[in-house]
């Protein structure tokens, strides 16, 4: 019978363990942080442009983010920097998840250290990249054709209902305040970034034996729910941007009954051959 190969840690070794993992993890995020908001300026201008493109297909005129008071921007450049240094730090992250994990897995399951930690970054960042390349675009692009085409149609509205002498009959702008966008993004980001992880997540439940094909398929119809929940969460108050985050979600989740499907064939082989 194959034997874990270090004792039981006691509750205290534990509470020693995670000290000492979140330590590591808070110290390689201070370092990304740090590296990150070197080049703030350049992270600044690549979160930006999805807003600035989406603002000039609107016909908006010039893009233009404001501030409510003086020390705004430099919070916004700091949650830029944060946010950077997440990404950064996201190899030492897992691998320290890894490690805390690690002491109540038999000796064969530590060999996927390496493989855990690769996916996990991998797919965190697939995740971040869904959201900047895919949601972001059509999403502001969307909420932005508002200003241009409702915005017009009340004006004209207006117009012929009110007499006015001077200047436009009606007008609305569009005005963006730079903490709440960028607020808006890093929650986006990172909530694509974690869900992404699903699969990887339910691959190893399955490995462990913790979850089975047949009980996730069954938790499919409440999965939808809680994806919705989830999404309704982490995203503005909006229903399409809480769909383009469900609608991966739920996908990755039925990705992940097939990946379970396919581990328990092979341990299944595996048991026979041995």
């Amino acid at each position: 019978m194959t034997q874990k190969s270090e004792k039981l840690m006691s509750f205290t070794e534990h509470l020693t363990e995670l000290r000492t993992r979140l330590k590591w993890s808070a110290l390689a995020l201070i370092a990304g942080t740090l590296i990150a908001y070197s080049i703030s300026d350049l992270l600044f201008v690549w979160l930006a442009q999805p807003l600035i493109k989406a603002w000039k297909d609107a016909g908006l005129g010039p893009p233009q983010m404001h501030f409510a008071n003086p020390i705004e921007p430099f919070f916004t450049f700091l949650k830029v920097s944060l946010v950077g240094g997440i990404f950064i730090a996201t190899p030492v992250i897992f691998y320290q998840l890894w490690r805390f994990v690690a002491p109540g897995l038999y000796a064969k399951e530590k060999r996927y250290a390496l493989p855990f930690v690769t996916l996990s970054v991998l797919f965190f960042i697939s995740g971040a990249a869904f959201g900047y390349y895919v949601v972001f675009p059509y999403g502001f692009q969307f909420f932005l054709s508002f200003a241009r085409g409702n915005m017009g149609q009340m004006q004209q509205l207006l117009g012929g209902m009110v007499k006015v002498t001077v200047g436009q009959p009606f007008e609305l702008r569009a005005t963006l305040m730079m903490g709440e966008y960028f607020g808006l993004v890093w929650r986006l980001l990172l909530g694509f970034g974690v869900i992404f992880e699903l699969p990887l997540l339910l691959m190893f439940l399955a490995m462990a034996g913790v979850v089975r094909a047949k009980q996730l398929w069954r938790f499919n119809r409440y999965f939808i729910v809680i994806a919705f929940i989830v999404s309704a969460m982490l995203t503005p108050p909006d229903v399409l941007t809480q769909v383009f985050m469900a609608g991966p979600l739920i996908v990755l989740y039925n990705i992940s009954i097939l990946v379970a499907v396919v581990v328990e064939r092979r341990r299944k082989h595996q048991k026979s051959l041995s």
